[in-house]
């Protein structure tokens, strides 16, 4: 229990809060309008084949790299300001129940680690540098992976496909119940964004992929998912990377990419005045009021700046980003001068704060009586380094900094956060701490919305790391971390980050865990999803083929479920299931038959599955090809022979016959050397008959030489030939 003495500190520091707040949130003020976006077509689009059907990608060789992002700004003396949000109080243990804590994606070959994860509805993927894995969200297990990131583009060309540069973001996007999945490529020009949508809600089928052209080294590229497309900003720099440009904003045209079909994009160019941009993402499934602009957000000196990005892609003259509105939050001072400064026990090597920008999520929430933004940043907090958080209301109409802390509890560094709130308003904010005595670990701490303005409760662990970073030069402790919110409950955090298993240069581990605050509305209700794999087969008419239709279960359902078909077959199209009750997470197949009648095309089958009230539907497509007409091949063999005048030689043909042939193939050969002669026994292939012998006899006066003979094979209108070579000595 907390001392008297501990309650009228939380109550002075609320006090204090809400003052600063009355004083800082005043009105803010629009500084521009622009219009006329710059507007680009993709290079190229396609959409994949199955992704679990591809080849992976070779994994590179060579020696382990350092691959770190571009500085916006060269480190600077660290300013101790005073800190009128500094958390001062110590609250109770946040009031969460834990869930999995899962070993994710391990070195592989460049350090630092962009450690990055999304839950979906049933899967969760984690993507970090050059590698990417699905996993099963409710048991842990892999489902496919560690895969290299350009596995996602093979077949597509380009540097998607060739180059693996990392700079990686994976999002599910709630609104459409799609993964995307996004890699920059700039080890070769042009250079570009690849951007890939996956076709259902399964990270291991198709996938619809882009590759949009950017004017220079667009660095640190962050997606957010918006109603009206998908948003992505850049910190742009130079061809060479070495002198910054400004933030890029650009909107994607998302429906277009869900569809698999041409998409542009629209951007605006700021100056570089302005750095570190992000996107709002949206969590929850209450969309922003109906035509609002996504938001934008970096920060200035002792501020947050916020953008309006409206965009059309029927009328681009329509399209505006309007901003910056200046938003005054308390002094701070970059983490480390925004350079290197994080102690780690047992080594002298300092990390680097990464505290120029703010940090992966925007997270954005419509609660129906007010919108949030949380955002958070690593800033100087006293002697060591703590984390900088927000929460912005009402972005839309007066946007206003309802609440702000910095939490740094102790004298450890806290820094690399990543932030979000549940549908209940709770907010949990993950980041890695370290010092002298700590190796860098694992933890968050969180709020709920009783707890007073601008504080969060005592920390949880999630992993204490056994080791430090270590070697020449290598300060960077990656670029990001994620928290992201399952779709399922829209309570249950899931939180990504990376530790070190032991002392070392190249030897990052990473780790994604979940929790929930006990408080976080009433128990879900217990449901079921199903999912027919493959999404799609193709048959020749009068042959069968199978989906296998699986269940999973959610939120602790146990029932059975009914499966049945809810489209109508094609004609000549029969489909039965092994069996039509399964159990949650069984299977069950789906026998389809055609006919030799069965009209060519393409159909769609929508499988059911029902259990008491609750009801599910998903499809597949089937595809029926004509049956191909009878038709045969010709070889000879062997591939060359030589003769002396005067002799003779042989090769073999051989006929195969395709669906069905049952003709007489009549033979004669081509393009003999003078005073040669070719005769074939038997002359043609009949019933059923599969090789002839080609004599070529010469004479004491045949051309000396090498020819290329051609030997015919005709039934019809069918005609096929193939080649031999003949060297007369």
């Amino acid at each position: 229990m907390r001392s008297m003495r501990g309650l009228l500190v939380v109550l002075l520091l609320a006090g204090i809060a809400l003052l600063s707040l009355s004083f800082m949130s005043r009105p803010a003020y629009t500084q521009q309008e622009l219009r006329a976006p710059e507007i680009l077509r993709e290079m190229t689009h396609d959409v994949s084949p199955p992704l679990r059907d591809m080849l992976p990608a070779a994994h590179r060789i060579g020696p382990p790299e350092e691959r770190e992002i571009r500085m916006l700004h060269q480190p600077r003396g660290i300013e101790k300001l005073v800190d009128p949000v500094l958390q001062l109080s110590t609250l109770p243990k946040v009031s969460t129940t834990g869930g999995s804590s899962i070993g994710g994606i391990g070195a592989n070959g460049s350090a630092p680690p962009d450690t990055n994860g999304s839950v979906g509805a049933t899967q969760f993927v984690e993507w970090v540098n050059q590698e990417f894995a699905v996993y099963n969200k409710a048991t842990g297990a892999l489902i496919l992976g560690p895969l290299e990131g350009n596995t996602l583009w093979s077949g597509f060309g380009g540097g998607c496909q060739t180059n693996n540069d990392g700079d990686i973001i994976v999002l599910w996007d709630k609104l459409h119940q799609r993964w995307v999945m996004s890699q920059f490529s700039v080890s070769t020009t042009p250079f570009n964004q690849c951007v890939a949508v996956s076709t259902t809600a399964d990270a291991t089928g198709t996938w619809a992929r882009y590759a949009f052209q950017q004017p220079a080294f667009n660095d640190y590229p962050k997606l957010g998912v918006w109603p009206d497309a998908y948003y992505v900003t850049y910190n742009m720099f130079n061809s060479t990377g070495t002198l910054f440009e400004g933030s890029r904003l650009c909107a994607m045209n998302s429906s277009a990419m869900r569809a698999g079909t041409a998409a542009t994009q629209q951007c605006f160019q700021l100056s570089s005045s302005f750095g570190g941009v992000l996107p709002a993402d949206v969590d929850g499934t209450t969309l922003p009021p109906a035509g609002e602009p996504e938001f934008f957000l970096n920060f200035g000196t002792n501020s947050l700046n916020l953008w309006k990005f409206h965009v059309d892609f029927t009328n681009t003259a329509n399209t505006t980003l309007t901003g910056p509105t200046n938003l005054p939050v308390a002094a701070f001072s970059e983490a480390c001068g925004g350079g290197r400064c994080i102690p780690q026990s047992g080594v002298t090597q300092k990390l680097d704060s990464l505290g120029d920008r703010l940090m992966y999520r925007l997270a954005y929430r419509n609660f129906g009586n007010h919108e949030s933004l949380v955002v958070n940043h690593s800033i100087t907090a006293g002697s060591s380094v703590g984390v900088r958080w927000y929460e912005l209301q009402n972005p839309g109409t007066n946007p206003v900094i309802f609440q702000q802390g910095t939490f740094a509890p102790d004298s450890n560094y806290r820094w690399m956060g990543s932030i979000a709130m549940d549908r209940a308003g709770d907010i949990a904010l993950g980041y890695s701490v370290s010092s002298s005595t700590l190796h860098p670990a694992i933890r968050y701490t969180g709020r709920t919305p009783s707890d007073p303005l601008g504080t969060m409760e005592s920390e949880t662990s999630i992993f204490e790391g056994p080791g430090s970073q270590t070697g020449n030069n290598l300060s960077r402790w990656g670029d990001y971390s994620s928290m992201s919110v399952d779709p399922a409950d829209d309570c249950t955090f899931w939180y990504s980050n990376e530790y070190l298993p032991a002392n070392g240069s190249f030897n990052w581990g990473t780790r994604f865990a979940s929790f929930k605050f006990t408080g976080c509305g009433a128990p879900p209700t217990p449901d079921f999803s199903i999912s027919p794999t493959p999404s799609s087969q193709t048959v020749v008419q009068g042959n069968p083929t199978s989906y296998t239709v699986n269940t999973s279960a959610l939120n602790g359902f146990s029932g059975n479920i009914t499966l049945s078909l809810t489209s109508a077959l094609p004609t000549g199209v029969g489909a039965s299931f092994t069996s039509t009750t399964v159990a949650a997470g069984a299977s069950s197949t789906l026998n389809v038959t055609t006919a030799p009648t069965t009209a060519a095309g393409t159909s769609t089958i929508t499988i059911q599955g029902t259990s008491g009230s609750l009801a599910h539907s998903a499809s597949v497509t089937l595809v029926v090809n004509p049956v191909a007409p009878p038709n045969f091949t010709i070889s000879a063999a062997p591939s060359s022979r030589s003769v002396t005048r005067g002799n003779s030689t042989t090769y073999t043909v051989t006929i195969v016959r395709q669906n069905g042939f049952t003709g007489s193939v009549s033979l004669s050969v081509t393009n003999l050397p003078s005073r040669a002669s070719g005769t074939f026994n038997p002359t043609s292939i009949t019933g059923t008959g599969t090789t002839s012998t080609l004599t070529i006899s010469t004479t004491s006066r045949t051309t000396r030489g090498t020819r290329t003979l051609t030997i015919h094979g005709t039934s019809g209108s069918l005609s096929h030939t193939t080649t031999v070579s003949l060297t007369v000595n």
